[in-house]
């Protein structure tokens, strides 16, 4: 667009001379209309009438899109709630988080509990939010109205999901799931490891992380995604692959993607940043599951993510009160907190070795997009909601647990120096966070694009 064409009556102008857009980075004039992004103009266009909002040489990011959050409410919203996360997330740059269907009573499970969940978010919500359908071996029935509904898929377990209300599916029962889901177009998101594997596995309780690791083996996750991709395959399926840890599947991964096989992956900030070998014993803050693995296992997922055998990283944002994080690795709750954290983390590693803005952009914010089908989300580029991060990536901080935004305080990253301070957060055209502080609740609740 030329500085003739340029609406005269645009409301807002966002320039830096680092725009990170899905051609490269560079000087650039973002043009605001409204809600949405009229034009990326050269760097000094003037826009007559314009508000202009100058970061210099901080970076202007896409806004992050979360796809795998936990928020816990309604009935854990001790754990956590919708006000505390997106809050925290608008804090850490995310404009457009997805909600894990289980871990709140009632589950997202039928179009009824998903109501309730969407009544209880509404008033709550700092950012952009939309929530995922559970598939669990009852409610079959269930999942079509659930995706007219407007759930942007359908996440299962195939080994015990740590809640009674939310139980894993057998084979049969993941088939015919998948077969359901499939048959309308949707998407399953699969936490896969193999219950037969776990069980098998020395199960030794203790402070011991070496303990705990060996009890969840790379193999519980290598043959569940075999599995995974052969259902997929068979059923034509759309399959997505939930936190990636072990990095043993990735040839797996890669040839059935390279056969057709519609299956994506993700992997997260935790493992690509935390090894095995750092964990103290009986810090159980650390504890997730699949587990952190060793350095060279996290090597071989950087390598993955940077061929495009792992489409994006997400958080996986799993909180849970004080209490639950025993000393016990096999008592404690699994689960890492990091909402506010998972830009700087992935950018300080990143950076290390090798890799750009715009690399971070693609995994954390077109890819997750892409991936929930979020058409107006994840890119700087004309069309798209107006949603921004601006990001000193020179800058560096250390995590102080009390900071943070979450509801319960507890961090794995709590000590480490983090590149990359977020100064602003921007939802649809407004600011919503400055420096590291977040406004009132400005967002929407989202359903899939029909």
């Amino acid at each position: 667009m030329s500085e003739a064409q340029v609406k005269a009556d645009a409301k807002l102008v966002l320039r830096s001379t680092r725009v990170v857009t899905p051609d490269g980075t560079r000087a650039a004039a973002v043009l605001v209309a409204g809600e949405v992004i009229e034009a990326v103009l050269p760097y000094g266009t003037e826009v007559p009438g314009a508000r202009v909002e100058d970061f210099g040489d901080d970076v202007l990011l896409p806004g992050l899109v979360d796809t795998h959050v936990h928020v816990n409410d309604p009935g854990r919203t001790e754990w956590e709630g919708f006000w505390t996360a997106t809050r925290a997330a608008a804090a850490g740059g995310i404009t457009t988080l997805l909600d894990m269907p289980l871990n709140s009573l009632p589950p997202t499970t039928t179009v009824g509990h998903l109501r309730t969940k969407r009544e209880v978010a509404a008033p709550k919500a700092h950012i952009d939010t939309g929530f995922w359908g559970g598939a669990i071996p009852s409610n079959t029935e269930d999942l079509r109205p659930l995706y007219e509904a407007g759930v942007f898929g359908f996440k299962c377990f195939l080994s015990p999901s740590g809640v009674e209300e939310f139980p894993e599916l057998d084979q049969e029962q993941l088939a015919r799931a998948m077969a359901e889901i499939a048959g309308f177009g949707g998407l399953l998101i699969v936490h896969a490891e193999d219950p037969h594997h776990l069980a098998s596995a020395p199960q030794r309780g203790g402070p011991a992380y070496a303990d705990f690791l060996a009890s969840r083996p790379r193999d519980a996750e290598n043959t569940a995604i075999e599995g995974l991709i052969a259902h997929a395959e068979r059923l034509d399926a759309r399959v997505h692959v939930l936190h990636l840890s072990s990095a043993d599947a990735l040839p797996l991964i890669a040839a059935a993607k390279r056969d057709g096989v519609r299956v994506t992956v993700e992997s997260c900030p935790h493992f690509l940043t935390l090894t095995a070998e750092e964990v103290p014993d009986g810090a159980t803050e650390f504890k997730c599951c699949p587990p952190i693995r060793e350095a060279a296992n996290q090597d071989a997922l950087w390598a993955g993510l940077a061929d495009g055998t792992i489409d994006c990283v997400v958080s996986d944002h799993s909180p849970c009160t004080t209490d639950l994080k025993t000393l016990d690795f096999a008592s404690a709750w699994g689960g890492i907190s990091s909402l506010q954290l998972g830009l700087p983390a992935i950018w300080t590693e990143a950076r290390r070795r090798g890799h750009t803005l715009d690399d971070v952009a693609r995994w954390m914010s077109a890819a997750p997009a892409a991936l929930a089908g979020l058409a107006r989300k994840g890119a700087v580029e004309a069309g798209r909601d107006a949603d921004f991060a601006v990001l000193d990536p020179e800058a560096t901080f250390t995590v102080d647990p009390a900071e943070l935004f979450h509801r319960n305080q507890v961090t794995a990253y709590a000590g480490r120096t983090l590149h990359g301070v977020v100064r602003s957060t921007w939802l649809r055209g407004r600011r919503i966070a400055t420096d590291g502080r977040p406004s009132a609740p400005t967002g929407r609740l989202l359903t899939r694009d029909r």
